[in-house]
């Protein structure tokens, strides 16, 4: 399967179950400590149309795959949670930031202990979808739990923080888009570590797999 065809028929089917159950289980979490900002907006459901972002969710991942990078990241619409009103103060906070990466990496063990007990033929369709949602929610999970704003990540790291360092997260998280981009831009730049770290979880969860 060319490329092209393996981004329309596998990637965007797992990306986009993927990314329902990440954002979901943010809007959940975030209603079972006391803020129903999300369910109000709807965003506690697996249809994906509701946590698309056409950037983050579609152009990005489809760029990344076709470009031939090894690994395979992307975003949805964030979800609106009002921290201030969540029980357990920051740390609550870092409870409905943290919830998204883990139920990614949640996801990369499922389908690494089926690949591991089924071992799909190379070259298959069967080994290319185990393939891509290993390498997709691997990525998200590693990605996501950075703690940059407005990464989820950055909820776990305000929980702990010092004032100071918190006003500076601040300052970075109020750029907005741009925050992220420059993000991307460090990631490109020095995220050798960060690949070696994903490279470490596939060969962990499923070390047949053939990148």
């Amino acid at each position: 399967m060319s490329d092209l065809g393996l981004a329309i028929f596998v990637l965007l089917p797992v990306l986009l179950i993927s990314m329902s159950l990440h954002e979901m289980m943010h809007a959940y979490t975030a209603y079972k400590l006391g803020d129903d900002t999300a369910y109000q907006m709807g965003r506690i459901t697996l249809n994906p149309l509701p946590h698309i972002d056409p950037f983050l969710t579609v152009a990005l991942p489809l760029f990344l795959l076709i470009s031939g990078s090894p690994f395979l990241f992307g975003a949805a619409k964030p979800v609106q949670v009002n921290f201030n009103r969540l029980r357990h103060g920051e740390y609550g906070g870092a409870i409905v930031g943290m919830i998204g990466p883990l139920t990614n990496l949640a996801i990369a063990a499922v389908a690494a202990l089926i690949f591991n007990l089924v071992e799909p033929s190379v070259g298959t369709i069967g080994y290319d979808i185990f393939k891509i949602t290993i390498l997709l929610n691997i990525g998200l999970f590693v990605f996501n739990s950075i703690p940059w704003p407005p990464l989820d990540g950055s909820r776990l790291l305000y929980a702990f923080a010092p004032r100071p360092l918190q006003n500076f997260m601040e300052s970075i998280e109020r750029m907005g888009l741009m925050s992220l981009v420059l993000f991307v831009f460090l990631f490109y730049s020095f995220g050798a570590p960060i690949g070696h770290l994903m490279l470490k979880l596939v060969e962990l969860l499923a070390p047949g797999l053939i990148l």
